[in-house]
């Protein structure tokens, strides 16, 4: 052997030769994923606003620019939190690998918020129409925005519950709850009636999807794997996140659902906002348990 080859052997360093015991991503993952879903998710409904009902909207260009650029920075100061060297954060944009979904997220939300700043500037300055164009793209960027963390978690090849398909479409549910649900609280009397049946509507059948998708996984995803099997263990039976698992689904889903029927019948705007309120604390418990309990499974 030779003497470079020699040297280079003893020099080996060994970076992880075990599989790393305990939660990964705890309650700033949470938090991210929650903030995300209202920063896209209102953008959403902002444009489809626009189209359905311009003149309810004409004044909450401002506004919803504000808090969709609020919560984006708080989806990105999380995600910075969560990094275990944030301070090397930088190396994503300078050293990027196109084949991570961190760095193209990480490429996408820089450029999502950096619309949003111009949304911002526009709206100040009131020039309507090109807000509009900008706001098209904005709307656009959103999507792979939302989707990246399903992506993400999807890489997580060790991690049967976090399938791609699934994750992608309660990604997109949770964004679209979020919006509505956020947009009813902030319209406030600005919005007209028909604009709030509009997003009750979308916050009803979105929270209807979510809770489909979840019951599927709940009952049919033990099928699929030994390891699907045994993480549902933690929310059925006496798993410790059952009470906690449920109440989500309660508080974010099946409530809302109900008073949203009931502010239909009864044309009655603090049960839907009610609904709102309940639908964004109940999402952040939803995604809080979905995130940690396939964590808790020891992976040797």
């Amino acid at each position: 052997m030779a003497a470079h080859e020699i040297l280079a052997a003893t020099n080996a360093v060994v970076t992880l030769d075990v599989a790393i015991p305990g939660i990964v991503w705890p309650w700033l993952v949470t938090v991210n994923m929650w903030a995300k879903s209202i920063g896209t998710g209102i953008i959403f409904m902002l444009f489809m606003l626009q189209r359905t009902h311009p003149d309810s909207v004409k004044n909450m260009r401002l506004t919803t620019a504000i808090v969709a650029f609020v919560f984006i920075n708080i989806f990105l100061l999380f995600t910075l939190a969560d990094l275990h060297q944030p301070f090397r954060m930088w190396h994503i944009f300078v050293y990027p690998h196109w084949t991570s979904a961190i760095a193209v997220g990480s490429f996408m939300a820089s450029a999502f918020l950096g619309l949003l700043a111009f949304l911002i500037l526009l709206a100040w300055q009131k020039k309507d129409d090109t807000f509009d164009k900008v706001l098209l793209w904005t709307t656009l960027l959103a999507i792979p925005v939302t989707l990246y963390t399903a992506a993400l978690m999807a890489q997580c090849t060790a991690r049967e519950l976090w399938q791609m398909p699934t994750e992608s479409a309660q990604m997109m549910l949770a964004a679209l709850l979020a919006g509505s649900a956020f947009m009813i609280l902030v319209g406030g009397n600005k919005l007209s009636y028909e604009a709030k049946k509009s997003l009750g509507v979308v916050l009803g059948l979105s929270a209807l999807m979510a809770f489909i998708i979840y019951m599927s996984e709940y009952v049919f995803g033990p099928m699929k794997a030994e390891e699907v099997a045994a993480v549902m263990e933690y929310i059925k039976g006496d798993g410790e996140y059952r009470i906690m698992f449920w109440l989500g689904q309660w508080i974010a889903y099946l409530l809302p659902m109900l008073f949203i029927l009931l502010s239909r019948s009864s044309k009655s705007e603090s049960i839907l906002k009610l609904a709102a309120v309940l639908a964004l604390v109940g999402l952040a418990i939803v995604k809080h348990v979905w995130l940690i309990i396939p964590q808790l499974l020891p992976m040797s």
